[in-house]
């Protein structure tokens, strides 16, 4: 369908953007409201790729679940340190209900999208180790996110320290976790039609995509580590991934 191209270009236009806007810290205060349209916008694009591969009732399903699901263990982890560790976000990525980002739902449809166009581009027949591997994509995603997010952007703010950036390395469990549940959740319940090999490309490049840009505004700032492991991590990926599946 065509508008869902049309949301797949302004995605890249967004993108190209927001890299110079976020990463040299040239976007004004009035214009913060770009980042959770720019997340959101990844997230739809994460929902067309399920329904591209589930068919419209089960990728909406699929969908609406995964933000149900993330918003609440994101409220638990927030409000009450449940998951993740203790931490609060700020203003600075609303708009929030319950004091957790709308967009944050939406962030995780994304990383769910994507690991699973990557993981499924690889030669697994055993879905548990699909669901490891997935869950371990997400924990890749998030060592560049987090300390971007939290010691350049304020998105949210540690309450408690860790060796990592001072993000406890709960959250890094628990990311794990999540993401490696839900995988299994929609591997078990819902019924894959044929694959979109065009779809998942897009998710394959997107992921791509946001590891560069946080990585970059980490180098910008320092956080060197934040910045080797993820880019180490998706240059393996490229290597791994069957070049025949991703790109033909």
């Amino acid at each position: 369908m065509r508008w869902q191209h049309s949301i797949f270009y302004f995605f890249l236009t967004w993108y190209s953007f927001g890299v110079i806007l976020v990463g040299f810290n040239l976007l004004p205060t009035w214009l913060e409201w770009a980042n959770s349209v720019f997340i959101i916008t990844a997230g739809i694009l994460g929902i067309i790729y399920f329904v591209r591969g589930f068919g419209v009732g089960q990728g909406l399903t699929i969908s609406i679940l995964i933000f149900i699901i993330t918003f609440i263990v994101e409220y638990l982890g927030s409000a009450h340190s449940v998951f993740f560790g203790s931490y609060h976000y700020t203003q600075y990525f609303a708009p929030n209900l319950l004091g957790v980002p709308v967009a944050i739902g939406f962030a995780w449809i994304m990383v769910l999208a994507t690991s699973d166009a990557i993981v499924r581009a690889m030669p697994l027949t055993n879905r548990w180790i699909h669901s490891i591997l997935a869950g371990l994509l997400a924990v890749v995603f998030d060592l560049v996110l987090d300390p971007v997010s939290f010691k350049v952007k304020s998105y949210w703010i540690w309450e408690e320290g860790g060796y990592y950036y001072d993000i406890p390395f709960t959250n890094f469990l628990d990311w794990f976790l999540t993401a490696f549940v839900l995988h299994r959740f929609i591997s078990l319940l819902f019924k894959r039609r044929q694959a979109d090999r065009q779809w998942q490309q897009r998710m394959f490049l997107l992921y791509c995509l946001m590891i560069v840009m946080f990585a970059s505004i980490a180098l910008l700032h320092a956080l060197y580590l934040a910045t080797i492991i993820p880019i180490i991590a998706v240059a393996i990926l490229l290597l791994v991934v069957k070049q025949d599946e991703i790109y033909e």
